[in-house]
């Protein structure tokens, strides 16, 4: 079955730096693009990050523009979430999702994703 898989998720002082990775397994990793999600405690799913099947196309929201970088490696089936300049409201469990789109770009906003990973805990300090 399809398993995504998050690590790099920790505690962070407020102006650090994480990577986070999501290994996928049990799909055909390079039909899909990937996003990156977050939820902190008493909100709503946020969306961090999507890039393509390629990895050529990537998008992000101006909350996290310029801080985050998402990117992929198909050869590991892995995508990875770049964080510079944390900060305390970047604070979350933080989920890799996978849509199968072999379309140019990344996904609409609007679509769901077809599987989640687990989630990895992000904490950052001030």
């Amino acid at each position: 079955q399809v398993q995504l898989v998050e690590s790099g998720g920790g505690l962070v002082q407020a102006g650090g730096s994480l990577r986070l990775s999501c290994a996928a397994s049990g799909l055909l990793f390079r039909n899909y693009a990937m996003g990156w999600f977050r939820q902190a405690p008493g909100k709503e799913r946020e969306f961090v990050a999507a890039v393509s099947w390629s990895g050529s196309s990537t998008y992000s929201p101006d909350s996290v523009k310029g801080r985050f970088t998402i990117s992929r490696d198909n050869a590991k089936n892995t995508v990875y979430l770049q964080m510079n300049g944390l900060k305390p409201e970047d604070t979350a469990v933080y989920y890799c999702a996978a849509k199968y789109y072999l379309y140019g770009g990344t996904p609409p906003l609007t679509y769901d994703y077809d599987y989640w990973g687990q989630g990895t805990q992000v904490t950052v300090s001030s």
